[in-house]
């Protein structure tokens, strides 16, 4: 049977967003938040697996208790089993300290439930936007990785080999390696499944299992948290909205709305700016004008 293990995280509703000034980190009291949906592609790819073939699908995540409802939703879409990795001591975590944890996870993950053959991310977070995670987790573990996959074309367990389709800048590339392999979603990978009705009722009675750093004995706790994290955020800021202003040209021709548009997006008029006589600045907007109602 295939051990899967999917990677899931909870962020914050990018419409809410807000950002602690003192240490530059984000405030997540309060605000909405929402699994990351590259997660959740690479979760229904590990459940499309499951649905074709003998697998286990197992949920892990990184975050404060809230983090549970995420979980729970991984279990309604059919997740055998979900894992919240949560503690004080792991607040503030960059991504070299988070793919640390969650490497040391998934080998707990090993110790309870077997080895493990798929590891599946999404390709980054809508918080951080890094696009590191999976990838330092795969190095840590030692796992052949696959990046930006748009599409896994072939699971085979007896051969132990996978493969997929990479969406690259200059094209596509397609990619055979052997397993554990750790893979990055894409959205393109597949469209996600809603939850049935027995899965949902499952979901509301499951209590996800929660680790501490107490669980894991052998943790340096110095590579874990803020004190692990040697990324510096010299300024955060949330972008201002601004209005756009609307602008009411009014003049019987086109000629006319043209020239008066110009003026007040340059303060002169046109002939002006470009120096030519009144004869030929009239010949000229007028045909520019015309060409624009064409």
């Amino acid at each position: 049977m295939l051990h899967i293990v999917v990677c899931v995280k909870q962020v914050p509703d990018s419409r809410e967003i807000r950002i602690d000034p003192k240490n530059n980190t984000l405030i997540r009291q309060g605000v909405p938040s929402i699994v990351n949906f590259y997660d959740m592609h690479g979760l229904e790819e590990a459940l499309r697996i499951k649905d074709e073939q003998d697998a286990r699908v197992t949920v892990v995540t990184m975050g404060p208790p809230p983090a549970e409802k995420g979980l729970k939703e991984c279990i309604s879409l059919g997740a055998d089993e979900a894992v919240l990795v949560t503690d004080r001591g792991f607040a503030g975590a960059d991504t070299l300290a988070t793919s640390y944890v969650v490497a040391e996870t998934i080998r707990k993950v090993e110790e309870r439930w077997g080895p493990v053959d798929m590891v599946f991310c999404g390709k980054q977070t809508l918080d951080g936007d890094t696009g590191q995670v999976g990838p330092g987790v795969a190095c840590r573990l030692d796992l052949e990785q696959l990046t930006y996959v748009n599409k896994v074309v072939t699971v085979n367990e007896e051969t132990r080999r996978v493969t997929v389709q990479r969406h690259l800048e200059d094209g596509l590339e397609v990619v055979e390696t052997s397993m554990p392999v750790l893979i990055t979603a894409l959205k393109e990978l597949n469209k996600v499944r809603r939850a049935s009705l027995p899965g949902m009722i499952r979901a509301a009675r499951y209590k996800p299992i929660v680790w501490t750093t107490a669980d894991f004995p052998h943790l340096d706790k110095a590579k874990i948290g803020l004190k692990g994290s040697p990324t510096i955020v010299a300024k955060t800021w949330v972008p201002e909205v601004k209005s756009v202003k609307s602008v009411s040209i009014e003049g019987e021709t086109v000629q006319e709305k043209a020239e008066k548009l110009i003026s007040q997006l340059w303060g002169t008029p046109l002939a002006e700016r470009l120096g030519w006589n009144s004869n030929v600045s009239a010949a000229a907007v007028s045909n520019v004008s015309n060409q624009n109602v064409q």
